[in-house]
């Protein structure tokens, strides 16, 4: 692989994510030793490995800058005092600590299970929601104004102190159209 390509595959990487080494042979290393982005030890250079799904929820913050807390009220009524950081995607996080909170398509966007109420001023600091979430919204039971995503909300300093409320049901389409299938097979087999 030329160094060209390797500055651009270099270039390609997020840094923001876990970091390993990749050393190569010495006679390759030797030839572009100038070569050295991430400063590893005869490393040619650094390649990035994702973090896996809902890993990043469990990471401590790096600083008290990064902390937002929130608060989730669930269908019981129960408060949640949580302490999350900066970039945290709301319903993981929650799940992490114990709200019983769905997700079923485990935030692929593919559900309404993780259908969450946020209150005011917090609803109108975050984002637009996109067409996909709208439209997946529209099935969600118990809609209100300030419904959104649990899933498509991702945590930021001016969503400290947010209250959440969960809705008093849910729907899962996939679970529902199955348990459907077996009643009616059931009626079937009893004619």
């Amino acid at each position: 692989m030329s160094l060209p390509a390797l500055r651009a595959l270099h270039n390609l990487f997020i840094p923001s994510l876990k970091v390993r080494c990749i050393v190569l042979p010495r006679r390759i290393h030797h030839k572009i030793r100038h070569f050295e982005p991430r400063t590893c030890s005869k490393a040619l250079f650094t390649t990035y490995s994702a973090l896996q799904h809902g890993e990043y929820e469990r990471l401590p913050p790096k600083s008290e800058e990064d902390v937002v807390n929130i608060r989730v009220v669930d269908r019981d009524g129960i408060e949640f005092d949580i302490r999350g950081k900066v970039g945290d995607n709301l319903m993981m996080l929650a799940q992490l600590h114990d709200v019983d909170i769905e997700g079923a398509c485990e935030a692929s966007l593919a559900c309404c299970t993780c259908h969450v109420y946020v209150e005011e001023p917090y609803f109108e600091r975050l984002d637009e929601p996109d067409v996909k979430e709208e439209d997946l919204l529209d099935m969600a039971p118990f809609l209100a104004e300030n419904s959104r995503l649990g899933c498509q909300i991702l945590l930021r300093k001016d969503l400290d102190g947010m209250l959440v409320r969960l809705p008093v049901g849910t729907r899962n389409m996939r679970v529902d159209q199955k348990g459907q299938q077996k009643e009616e097979n059931e009626d079937r087999s009893t004619r």
